[in-house]
């Protein structure tokens, strides 16, 4: 069930009224929402910045993992992937917008260790966090972290964005991104085309003449075709074509099955429902896959993969190749459907542009330059980055950032019919293939038979005659309709299509005024507003339950860091010093931090940090009584009985030294861990 939208790239020489509430955006972050990784951009300066995350990288994993009381999300949840394997999402982009049913779904499962249910006809993700069994938006996770990401950078809020879609997605799966960005704090001003940014991204430099570009874009989990004509400053793409179900994860998926089964035969052991095993599996053939990019072989090593037992195999580029082979070709076919779509030939291509970052693979662009007559595909633009980098500068359009905001104007154009059921079985188009879009168009209908009270309003997608060979979109009922002969009621059904490609259809009864709608996201799939604000207010709870979750790894960090600080200082200062009640309470707070400090809350970090603290020597080397080292009654502490002293390296007398020499002595440099105030954490 799919509407296709392809897009139009204008390079206007005409100014055009620009929206008032531009400003009221900020800054508008440009989003892509990847299967296998995501990335984030900006537009400030004159320029397009990629944000990195948190360990550095310009790209964050779409993955989000639940241990116990801690979400984590990007890198972090796919370096856990091991350990907890079912509480780790990932490919969550394959579910938007689908249904339970579906047999691609089903496919997918085989090879995800996590649990996905059916809730309400639609496929959810099932996690076991704080205790609860619980059922997660996973995709405004990502948008959220992303989010949290631009404003770290920015060092202010974000609340707009433009998000990228595959150029195949329909009307549920645009509205789900969108859903999913309201979820996660933001108003998504645009969804547009992943092949439309790049286009952007790339075509921003093209000037005069005319040239036809193809944008091949080969993600983690989706494919994209565009055909773009250039010419004389307007970028227009002619024809989209795509798959939902083919990507990088396609090909990783063929060769751990083939590690799988040569490992069966090796040991007898069938390892395709243990978890552990696969997640170690999918880690190596996913870092083997990129070794293959640029080296012909690569040896996977996976130590404890089964029963304790370790394993290595070694993994050809020609191997990977011929596992693969049939899905590297499945990729020329929507080549081939957008030329003929467009009645032109491979020789009439004059630029082949590789987006995503399965494009790196060698005989992808062996291939493509093999069907366009040896012509190289150009990769200007990091493919990892390029359609977060189009969404930037559509979102620095939007508001009002790039100097060159009154020429650019992206317009949709819908390349299928869309229309309504009516007697018969036929098929009454309302809106033509390859209308603009924004568009609204009006026709009226009327009854069937007499006496009628209400009509079932059947949307439809297709250029067939016969609705039964087109793609039901949606179904709605109009009741209330007066009585009245066969063909006298007027009832008049609106289609108006959005900028974002999404339909909106509405039946209303002249006579009556009785008037029913229903936009074509989802009958089964849109959230309600109450939905929607439970999920934001959740949204919300999480981003503070995380936050919460650092706070305290950086308390205990610091904290540990602080004892280890202290102790050198103590046998720096007092070298030849055995106060043992120093070394006792600092071993027990040691002993505390390694074995509790993990599952403790702010305020006993907080008292642990204070106790530090108070840890001092007099100028004779002796415990300074304070309420830190009177005897503990803390239950946590007193379990250590335990505790060994520094040994003294020299007979020279003790020096003096306050807790505030500590701190200032550690600053300037003669240890890297200073001690460090608990109300400055």
């Amino acid at each position: 069930m799919q509407v296709h939208f392809s897009s139009l790239v204008i390079l206007a020489l005409a100014s055009l009224a620009k929206s008032t509430s531009s400003t009221e955006y900020g800054t508008v972050v440009g989003i892509d929402l990847g299967t296998t990784y995501s990335c984030v951009a900006i537009y400030q300066g004159g320029r397009v910045d990629i944000i990195t995350n948190e360990q550095g990288n310009r790209v964050t994993p779409s993955w989000v993992g639940f241990n116990g009381h801690e979400r984590m999300i990007g890198e972090p949840a796919k370096q856990a992937f091991h350990t907890i394997p079912s509480q780790t999402i990932f490919d969550v982009k394959r579910l938007i917008g689908c249904r339970f049913d579906e047999l691609s779904l089903s496919e997918d499962v085989r090879h995800w260790p996590f649990k996905v249910v059916d809730n309400n006809g639609q496929p959810a993700v099932e996690v076991v966090y704080q205790g609860e069994t619980k059922i997660f938006e996973i995709s405004a996770m990502i948008l959220g972290r992303l989010k949290e990401t631009a404003e770290s950078y920015l060092g202010r809020p974000v609340t707009h964005a433009v998000v990228t879609v595959p150029a195949y997605f329909n009307n549920e799966q645009r509205q789900a991104t969108k859903d999913a960005g309201h979820i996660a704090g933001m108003t998504v001003l645009r969804i547009i085309n992943e092949p439309t940014a790049a286009a952007i991204a790339y075509g921003l430099d093209k000037q005069g003449g005319e040239s036809n570009m193809v944008v091949y874009d080969l993600g983690g989990g989706t494919f994209d075709v565009s055909l773009l004509r250039v010419r004389n400053g307007v970028f227009e793409v002619l024809t989209t074509d795509g798959n939902a179900h083919l990507g990088g994860e396609d090909f990783d998926n063929r060769v751990i099955d083939y590690l799988i089964n040569k490992y069966e035969k090796q040991t007898t052991i069938n390892v395709s429902k243990n978890k552990r095993a696969l997640s170690k599996l999918k880690r190596e053939v996913e870092k083997a896959k990129r070794t293959l990019s640029s080296q012909l072989t690569t040896r996977l090593e996976i130590e404890s993969f089964e029963g304790g037992n370790d394993y290595s195999a070694v993994l050809t580029r020609a191997k990977f190749e011929e596992l693969n082979l049939d899905l590297f070709k499945k990729t020329l076919e929507p080549i081939v459907r957008v030329l003929e779509d467009a009645h032109l030939k491979p020789e009439n291509i004059d630029d082949v542009v590789l987006v995503g970052g399965s494009t790196r693979i060698p005989i992808v662009r062996q291939l493509l330059r093999e069907f366009f007559g040896g012509r190289e595909p150009r990769m200007g633009i990091n493919p990892d980055e390029a359609v977060a980098y189009g969404a930037a500068i559509q979102g620095g359009i939007l508001s009002g950032a790039t100097p060159f905001n009154d020429e650019i104007i992206l317009i949709d154009v819908c390349p299928f019919t869309l229309g309504i059921m009516t007697k018969g079985g036929v098929f009454s188009p309302l809106i033509s293939r390859n209308t603009p879009i924004p568009a609204r168009k009006s026709e009226i209908f009327s009854t069937a038979s007499d006496n009628q009270r209400s009509v079932l309003i059947q949307v439809l997608q297709g250029d067939n005659h016969l609705a039964k060979d087109n793609i039901m979109l949606g179904t709605f009922k109009l009741n209330g309709i007066p009585p009245a002969a066969q063909g006298v009621p007027q009832i008049e059904v609106t289609f108006e299509v959005d900028a974002n490609g999404i339909l909106m259809v509405v039946a209303h009864d002249r006579d009556s005024g009785n008037l029913e709608s229903i936009m074509i996201t989802s009958e089964r799939n849109q959230l309600a507003k109450t939905d929607l604000v439970r999920m934001v207010q959740e949204a919300k709870a999480y981003s503070l339950g995380d936050k919460e979750v650092h706070a305290r790894a950086a308390a205990l960090n610091h904290l540990q860091q602080a004892i280890v600080s202290k102790r050198d200082l103590i046998k720096i200062q007092h070298p030849h010093s055995q106060n043992l009640t120093i070394y006792a309470e600092l071993a027990q707070l040691s002993d505390w931090a390694d074995t509790r400090g993990e599952f403790a809350d702010m305020v006993k970090l907080g008292t642990r940090i204070d106790k530090l603290n108070n840890i001092n020597l007099d100028q004779n080397g002796q415990a300074i009584a304070t309420p830190a080292m009177t005897k503990t009654t803390d239950p946590e502490l007193v379990q250590t009985t335990h505790a060994r002293p520094l040994e003294s390296n020299t007979s020279e007398e003790p020096v003096s030294v306050t807790s505030t020499d500590m701190l200032e002595t550690a600053v300037s440099g003669s240890h890297p861990n200073p001690l460090i105030p608990w109300d400055e954490l």
